[in-house]
């Protein structure tokens, strides 16, 4: 049997990234994609005033706004992340979020061999 290093997802099939993962009010919910120890990939919906304190990674973490907007602090700089938008939060940084308003993210961390 084949082993599949992505989970949580139907193979060959079309469909909107947004549609793995819903909304639920008064919560952060996320759904695995990958984990492995060279990487990992998360989607996750925020319910407006959800976050995730501050915190460092051994990993650098990169952000694909999917669908809303995200207050996310970097090394104390403050950025406003929208639906279509990017940034990276670099490894060993200090770096947190916490919706402006309700949003989706998709997470994909790169670790140091």
């Amino acid at each position: 049997m084949e082993k599949h290093l992505i989970k949580n997802i139907e193979f060959s099939k079309v469909f909107a990234l947004d549609s793995l993962i819903e909304y639920k009010e008064g919560q952060v919910i996320s759904r695995t994609l990958s984990q492995g120890k060279n990487s990992s990939m998360t989607l996750f919906s925020f319910d407006k005033g959800e976050g995730i304190s501050t915190h460092s990674s051994d990993g650098d973490a990169f952000v694909y706004m999917i669908d809303g907007e995200a207050e996310i602090t970097i090394g104390g700089e403050l950025f406003n992340v929208k639906q279509g938008e990017t940034i990276v939060m670099p490894s060993g940084i200090p770096h947190g979020l916490v919706a402006a308003e309700r949003f989706k993210m998709l997470l994909v961390v790169v670790f140091n061999q």
